[in-house]
């Protein structure tokens, strides 16, 4: 079986490069994907599939096998960054998005596996349900999704999902055991002042020195109140304020994210970020509000399903290309929102190394990065071999 399924993906690889690169070629972000999603709607319907758009954007179609047994949901995000794509290749993106993330190879791979799915329903013991998400990037995807009832009807059992990451090695797996992946709050602080000649800050009240002293005390909270084996970090990403520089504006925007490992820790650092921004701007004599924008806890593997679907993965790609972790990063995902309901592992599928190709191994995210599509097939056929050898194992 290990074999087939590896021979029948690889027999794919054309099909999936195209929704690929088709996807790649007009980005959208957020929650509102027209385009997106109706070219998976159109793909799946054409495999026979029954897609159902539980909220918008948020896709979901099911494969039934003859047999009864379980549920297993495998979830791709769909949405893009706000990023101008700077690479060479045909297809890029000239809209001013761009899939830096990969969520297009995410989103094919998940087509693929349908496509598998459809060629081996007769081994499917249960239900396979196929998730296709939007606003991933913005923390709202999967909670809309879960509200909407993705996680019923029938019930789901496991979930799983996959991320490419550029710098790892084409098509080495790696899998976190417990929390490996970081909790986030994106958030935004509004520092009100008043507005005045620069050559008389006496007669007004200056938000960018509030806004100023409010930046450098958030990072005591790092440095005295967070224990140095507790891992977090607060960043400010943006900071606007002012036109003109003879003119004091009236106010101020700092927008950033906390992330942390542990959930309390992150509760903790907000807490205390509210009353420094509130009591600094009144120091000054002004006022500033913390505003949470959204937030994902973070990302816990169930062990016992991240060893056994590693094993599956061994069966496809070599026990030395699995690599197993207890480590945590501080990136965040908010496929963390299923992992607390059901059972779940989250996976990253390398995308490709400098060692292999100059183009590939630049940070996700990055106007240049450049993923190796070679490995499109491997993700298709993980998806399909993972979903179907957990439903037969466990009745």
């Amino acid at each position: 079986m290990m074999n087939k399924f590896i021979e029948q993906a690889k027999l794919l690889k054309d099909e999936i490069v195209n929704y690929r690169r088709t996807i790649h070629s007009y980005p959208e972000i957020g929650e509102k994907l027209p385009k997106t999603k109706a070219f998976v709607i159109e793909q799946l319907r054409a495999m026979g599939y029954e897609p159902e758009e539980i909220c918008e954007s948020g896709i979901v179609a099911t494969i039934k096998g003859n047999k009864p047994g379980k549920t297993f949901l495998l979830r791709a995000d769909m949405d893009a960054l706000p990023v101008t794509e700077e690479t060479e290749c045909d297809f890029k993106s000239t809209n001013g998005y761009m899939h830096a993330c990969g969520h297009d190879m995410h989103t094919a791979m998940l087509l693929g596996a349908a496509k598998l799915l459809r060629e081996n329903q007769e081994q499917i013991e249960g239900t396979v349900k196929l998730v296709f998400q939007p606003d991933e990037e913005g923390f709202t995807g999967a909670k809309k999704m879960i509200a909407a009832g993705v996680l019923e009807n029938p019930k789901v059992d496991v979930a799983m999902a996959m991320h490419i990451h550029s710098g790892t090695p084409s098509n080495v797996i790696l899998c976190g055991l417990g929390t490996s992946i970081a909790g986030c709050n994106r958030f935004r602080i509004v520092v009100k002042g008043a507005g005045c000649h620069g050559a008389m800050p006496e007669l007004g009240v200056d938000p960018i020195n509030i806004a100023a002293h409010i930046y450098l005390s958030l990072q005591e909270i790092i440095a005295r109140e967070v224990s140095a084996t507790q891992s977090a970090v607060v960043t400010i990403g943006k900071f606007v304020g002012g036109d003109a520089a003879n003119i004091i504006p009236g106010q101020v925007i700092m927008e950033g994210t906390i992330r942390s490992l542990d959930k309390e820790i992150g509760e903790f650092i907000f807490n205390r970020m509210n009353e420094i921004v509130t009591s600094t701007a009144k120091m000054f004599r002004g006022e500033a509000e913390l505003i949470e924008l959204s937030s994902v806890p973070p990302l816990a593997n169930n062990n016992n399903l991240a060893h056994e679907i590693t094993d599956y993965v061994k069966d496809l790609v070599g026990e030395k290309s699995v690599v197993l972790f207890e480590s945590g990063g501080m990136g965040s995902e908010d496929f963390a929102s299923y992992s607390y309901e059901v059972p779940s592992v989250y996976m990253m599928l390398g995308a490709g190394s400098k060692a292999e190709n100059d183009l590939f191994g630049e940070p996700m995210h990055s106007a240049r990065v450049v993923f190796n599509e070679e490995i499109l097939p491997t993700g298709a056929a993980i998806h399909a071999y993972s979903a179907i050898m957990w439903l037969k194992n466990n009745k």
